[in-house]
């Protein structure tokens, strides 16, 4: 149980640093995928360690898969109108998306 924490907590780093420091938008998108997937290891372990008879951790994680494909449609279609617009996917350029 304690490796698999560890393995999740290293990779929500991982995420977390890269959504804080990249200016790419793309970038930014896949570091939010490394933290969505250490949440389900999460799920994954503790629904073993705690109750290895049910299925709420796998259906858990199965809901945060699909929600991360939907963040991931959205967020690509985006960053693709952003890229549109001003030619770059630089993240510091959205606050001119302001009315």
């Amino acid at each position: 149980m304690v490796y698999y924490l560890a393995l999740a907590a290293l990779l929500f780093a991982i995420g977390l640093f890269g959504v804080m420091t990249r200016r790419n938008a793309i970038g930014i998108l896949m570091s939010l995928e490394l933290m969505f997937n250490a949440a389900n290891i999460n799920f994954v372990a503790f629904n073993q360690y705690l109750g290895g008879n049910g299925m709420a951790g796998q259906l858990f994680a199965l809901f945060v898969v699909v929600v991360a494909a939907a963040e991931a449609t959205v967020g690509l279609a985006i960053v693709l109108l952003i890229y549109r617009n001003w030619r770059g996917v630089d993240a510091d350029n959205v606050s001119i998306m302001k009315w």
